[in-house]
């Protein structure tokens, strides 16, 4: 029998994907707010992993509206992680459709705090890299390669589950040299989209999804994207970063606490 949401339920679910949407635009990781909530009123993990994928990748064209001016800039950049973001996010989703998250969520905590220590510590070994590798055509190609492998890996983690994703895409982006933080919170918001956005076809496909409330969150999440896009450009590069920095640790904190501290 269809049951309408409570004021309550509404409420809780719009604002987590608000936050989640701002979360998302800065650095990623607003899944770690969406899909806990959606477990706190019932909704299974497996739907709840779904319904919070396709609402914040409908949301994000909010986020990618605040980062239109961005889009040429790193276009020549999209056409090379574009393919293997999609065929990752692809994968991730039918692995997900097919086994348990539970190994796999085991291995959360240490993905973010891991990709959060190299942003953090990016600029240094860029240095040291500069120091000892020549910036020849076929340097930077191997380079290349390297950082189109690690994004399928990411793609195939996101269309698993998803949580920190932006931030693996931040450090991976860092270390090849972009330098401009706003073109590269641009860069990884699109790729994390439609990532996301094959991910939340193949659930669909699988009926995973709760209709009802991902109605609601993908309100909240427009809302989020687009606020966090436009306002943190408005913020110094160094001071997102320290953001984004923090986010990061915060984000590992809460998944290693729920993973292996509570009972």
């Amino acid at each position: 029998m269809f049951r309408m949401l409570s004021a309550l339920e509404i409420t809780g679910l719009a604002a987590s994907a608000a936050g989640a949407g701002v979360v998302n635009a800065l650095a990623g990781g607003g899944t770690l707010l969406t899909f806990p909530t959606l477990l706190a009123f019932g909704t299974t993990p497996l739907v709840a992993n779904a319904t919070s994928t396709l609402a914040l990748v409908i949301g994000t064209s909010g986020g990618v509206f605040g980062n239109r001016q961005h889009l040429q800039a790193i276009a020549p950049w999209l056409r090379r992680f574009l393919p293997v973001s999609l065929l990752g996010g692809l994968i991730g989703s039918a692995l997900l459709t097919n086994t348990s998250n539970a190994v796999f969520g085991k291995l959360v905590p240490f993905l973010i705090l891991f990709a959060t220590i190299l942003f953090l510590s990016q600029g240094l070994f860029r240095r040291i890299a500069g120091s000892r590798l020549e910036a020849t055509e076929s340097g930077q190609a191997v380079h290349l390669w390297g950082a189109m492998a690690f994004q399928f890996a990411v793609a195939v983690y996101g269309g698993y589950f998803g949580a920190g994703i932006g931030i693996l895409m931040l450090a991976t982006l860092g270390f090849l040299g972009m330098r401009d933080i706003y073109q590269m919170n641009a860069l990884k918001t699109i790729l994390g989209s439609l990532l996301n956005l094959v991910a939340a076809l193949w659930f669909i496909g699988a009926g995973l999804i709760d209709w009802r409330r991902a109605g609601v969150m993908t309100v909240g999440a427009i809302a989020g994207y687009y606020l966090g896009a436009h306002y943190s450009q408005k913020i110094s590069p160094a001071r997102v970063r320290q953001l984004i920095t923090a986010i990061g640790f915060v984000i590992s904190g809460v998944t290693f606490y729920e993973q292996f501290l509570r009972r």
